[in-house]
């Protein structure tokens, strides 16, 4: 069992390799605290599947050391995967009140609020957890409230930036300033926990308040509906939309839960007080069509977001030939596909659309190379240790900041233990990370019995074959069989002709034993189905005696 001794542990069960579902855990004197519990969306290699976990079974099993999950931001990739594990965990959360409002309503949809200790950061203040002392440094991002951790242990500080940009004219928020940033490093930083997001980009990622000229000009040109697509938990962008909406003379609809309840949890803690109001989407439909701007989610080509059923005519919102679609948002890799199926479909209605490369109407909430230079130079670490990115992501960042004078930096990947103090950093050990999956109302390893049959049946096919045996194992009338996705088209009949004198020809072989039996006539049926298609379909048998 791995247990903290007199020195300053780090261990990520998430987001090291991967871009979302961040987990880092923190270990000194014995105890552990986990920085963020999020998800990741799923992608075609998992079929059914919207959501994936981390595997959380390293800590799950030392969870008598656990003493607290404290919470960067409210983003999905940072708190989503809290009404999975929170209540299992028993530790308390500590957020600032718009991201504990965020927790707040999962923990409630999920029914465990109860079971959860929820506690709201105000003002900043700084509280301490067994060994660790903790103070949150706002730094701008696109949601509201994202902070930095300075992280106080006994063997040094940590600063951890959770996620975060440079921005000389935020729209929601005031980041903590140069100075101030200074001032933290001039207290001696061990390590700085860094963002590697967009480390390849040789130009910083910009201000939000730098995407209003374009948004203003673009909606103001168009001629019908508009509808502007972004990420729900985009506070930054709805605060500037909602502006556009107003400069632009056009009534504010929204469509999408996620979005309702960003502007809800928003408004509670005093954000986006002066955004438009709305109005539903019978009313929206009434109003002149150069006279309405819709915001909706579904920017990614998620199926059951507002965009994809507007795109395919199933939503109370119908947009036509004339009519714009803004992509406010950054597409993000694997998700081509998708929102290339649903740009095809408004494509063939006859809506205009606009991305981010037609105009300057997106943003990114993560540095660039000079902004990471920047905050090397105000934080001043002994050791760079990069995280939130796939590999190539942290390496590339681990050699630019030894360029810009950082004088350590290590390069880890999820499960990697490391020691960071005394004598760090050095890597101890491999423990155990994965992946689960979220199916239906189940939480299954990613890359279990289920999800393995079911890639298999979604890449093969599958074939049911029933047989009828007597109490010798004789034939008893003709096998049954059934094939879904077995790609026989036009020759179906003549295949199953062919498969069912397979089977029956396996059953008069003879077997030792059931088990043998079912065997053979799995094989036979399988080597039929392979010599038709190619393909190695999964075969099931179901022996009946008679």
């Amino acid at each position: 069992m791995t247990k903290p001794g007199k020195e300053l542990l780090f261990l990520a069960l998430g987001g090291s390799g991967e871009i979302g579902m961040n987990v880092n855990l923190y270990g000194t004197q014995g105890k552990w605290v986990m920085v963020d519990c999020g998800i990741t969306f799923a992608d075609p290699a998992y079929p059914g599947i919207d959501l994936i976990l981390p595997d959380l079974a390293f800590i799950e099993e030392r969870r008598d050391d656990l003493l607290a999950i404290v919470l960067t931001h409210g983003h999905e990739d940072h708190i989503g995967a809290l009404p999975y594990f929170a209540a299992d965990l028993g530790v308390p959360l500590y957020a600032t009140p718009f991201t504990a409002g965020l927790i707040q309503g999962k923990l409630d949809e999920e029914g465990i609020a109860s079971r959860v200790e929820l506690n709201i950061v105000r003002d900043l203040e700084p509280f301490q957890i067994g060994p660790f002392g903790f103070r949150y440094l706002p730094l701008a991002h696109s949601i509201p409230e994202g902070n930095a951790l300075l992280i106080d242990t006994p063997y040094g500080k940590i600063f951890h930036t959770g996620d975060w940009k440079l921005d000389e004219a935020p729209q929601l928020g005031v980041p903590s300033t140069p100075a101030e940033l200074s001032a933290v490093g001039d207290q001696g930083i061990l390590a700085m926990v860094c963002d590697s997001t967009n480390v390849f980009n040789e130009q910083p990622s910009g201000s939000e308040g730098s995407v209003r000229a374009d948004l203003d000009r673009v909606v103001g040109e168009a001629k019908g509906r508009v509808l502007v697509t972004t990420f729900a938990s985009n506070a930054a962008r709805l605060q500037t939309l909602g502006q556009v909406a107003k400069d632009t003379g056009r009534t504010m609809c929204v469509a999408g839960r996620s979005l309702d309840r960003i502007l809800r949890v928003a408004r509670a803690n005093n954000y986006l007080q002066d955004f438009p109001e709305t109005v539903d989407f019978d009313s929206a439909m009434r109003l002149p069509r150069d006279k309405v701007m819709i915001v909706a989610t579904g920017g990614q080509g998620e199926a059951r977001a507002a965009l994809a059923r507007v795109a395919e005519g199933s939503h109370q919102i119908k947009l036509e030939a004339g009519d714009t679609v803004v992509f406010s948002s950054k597409q993000i890799p694997g998700n081509e596909i998708a929102i290339g199926r649903i740009q095809n479909s408004l494509a063939a209605q006859g809506v205009e659309m606009i991305t981010d490369r037609q105009a300057h109407v997106h943003v990114s909430g993560h540095p660039g190379r000079p902004e990471l230079a920047e905050m090397y130079k105000w934080i001043r670490p002994e050791i760079l240790l990069p995280v939130h990115g796939e590999m190539r992501h942290m390496a590339e960042q681990a050699r630019f900041g030894l360029k810009q004078g950082v004088p350590k930096a290590i390069v880890q990947e999820n499960g990697e233990l490391l020691r960071l103090a005394p004598n760090g950093p050095v890597k101890l050990g491999h423990e155990r990370v994965g992946r689960l999956v979220l199916d239906g109302d189940v939480i299954l390893p990613a890359d279990g019995t289920t999800m393995n049959e079911r890639r298999k049946v979604a890449l093969h096919g599958q074939i049911s074959v029933a047989v009828a045996v007597d109490g010798s194992s004789r034939l008893k009338g003709s096998p049954e069989i059934k094939i879904q996705g077995i790609p026989v088209e036009e020759d179906r009949d003549a295949f199953m002709v062919d498969a069912i004198a397979a089977a029956a020809e396996a059953v008069k072989k003879g077997a030792k034993s059931e088990d043998a039996l079912r065997e053979q006539v799995r094989l036979a049926v399988r080597r039929r189905a392979t010599h038709w298609t190619g393909k190695k379909p999964m075969v099931d048998v179901l022996l009946v005696r008679v």
